[in-house]
């Protein structure tokens, strides 16, 4: 009599489904081994792929990840925001304090072997000095900050990813936007301050960025002595611009003025600078036998049946004749409005002139 196998337990990780029918219908199925293989290279293609998908991400600044507040270095870049506003700083700790910060700053990596901090602040001063001023009585909650990490190709574009964020968050005073353009320049990032303005402010307006332009005479001329720069109000600074422009022994007598007893707020700040300014106004007025100089007057036939005249010289201009049609009326008005709005860039005092007669008729 032949002897029976015994069969002992079936191990279910070789066994994956049972016959349905035919000879042998409910007998177990061994599971083929190929299965397995399959498995695990469906299972590594996908680690595979979502490994990339994150270093992509990384690379690309399209991940927010956690940094340590110490890790920042907060004077990698010249900020274009001089001063932070105190009552503005207290909204933003209480907000991050109650609801945790909302929006990442951005970063670059300067790589880990860098003695310095490792990662450069390129925007969102802001938020890193609220989250550290935070952690300095809670660092277990407020010791991290979430940032993407950008990869700028050089400091141009490193600098209009700041100023692109401070346009749309926060309004920057003419000043302050003045100021990042003549250190930018100094810093030898352009060749010099205009061609700064021209590529930082790019995307703003033509007549913002003639504003700018204006300001960097302030800029140059009174550097540091200014305590509450921001505060100066935009028709006040094109005045002092334009008399330092017309006696650049003004701008030195204004910082002297200034350092000499530092003001103690915007307030007294400001009235300093209207009180000097009126006083180079009287003496140049004195100096003219307080008459303004006249100029010259214009009167001559541009193209038969279109005279041009200009009895008083700047600031009135006219044509007469024939020539003068509703066609190029209408053509006349369209040519100076695309070269006053969207045309290139004029010199620095048509500028000037330009931004303080639109201020002089905005100013009640």
């Amino acid at each position: 009599m032949a002897k029976r196998r015994r069969l002992g337990p079936v191990d279910p990780d070789k066994v994956t489904q049972t016959r349905p029918d035919g000879p042998g219908a409910g007998a177990l199925m061994a599971r083929p081994p190929i299965a397995d293989v399959a498995g695990d290279a469906a299972r590594a293609s996908a680690f595979e792929e979502v490994a990339e998908e994150l270093a992509a991400a990384r690379s690309e600044g399209r991940l927010i990840q956690s940094l340590t507040l110490g890790d920042i270095d907060a004077s990698y870049m010249i900020r274009d925001r001089l001063v932070l506003d105190p009552e503005e700083m207290e909204a933003l700790r209480q907000s991050i304090a109650a609801n945790g910060q909302r929006t990442p700053i951005e970063v670059v990596d300067r790589g880990a072997a860098s003695h310095r901090r490792r990662y450069g602040l390129i925007s969102g001063l802001r938020r890193l000095r609220a989250l550290q001023e935070l952690s300095s009585s809670d660092p277990e909650r407020f010791g991290t900050i979430l940032a993407v990490v950008r990869a700028p190709e050089g400091a141009s574009e490193a600098y209009q990813a700041m100023i692109e964020e401070n346009e749309i968050r926060a309004a920057l005073s003419f000043y302050e936007r003045a100021h990042l353009a003549v250190a930018a320049a100094e810093a030898g990032i352009y060749p010099d301050a205009r061609a700064a303005v021209g590529v930082l402010f790019a995307a703003v307006p033509k007549a913002k960025r003639s504003k700018v332009n204006s300001f960097v005479t302030l800029v140059e001329a009174l550097g540091g002595h200014l305590k509450f720069p921001g505060d100066i109000p935009e028709h006040l600074g094109l005045k002092l611009v334009k008399a330092i422009r017309e006696e650049p022994a003004f701008g030195p007598q204004l910082s002297n003025i200034l350092s000499s007893r530092p003001p103690a707020n915007a307030a007294e700040e400001r009235s300093r600078l209207e009180a000097a300014l009126r006083a180079e106004t009287g003496r140049r007025d004195a100096g003219q036998g307080g008459a303004p100089k006249a100029a010259p007057a214009l009167d001559r036939q541009v193209t038969p049946g279109v005279q041009l005249v200009s009895p008083r010289g700047a600031g009135d201009l006219r044509l007469s004749g024939p020539g003068v049609t509703p066609a190029l009326i209408a053509a006349l008005e369209a040519w100076l409005k695309a070269r006053l709005e969207d045309g290139p860039e004029t010199g620095p005092e048509a500028e000037l002139d330009a931004n303080l007669a639109k201020t002089d008729s905005e100013t009640p």
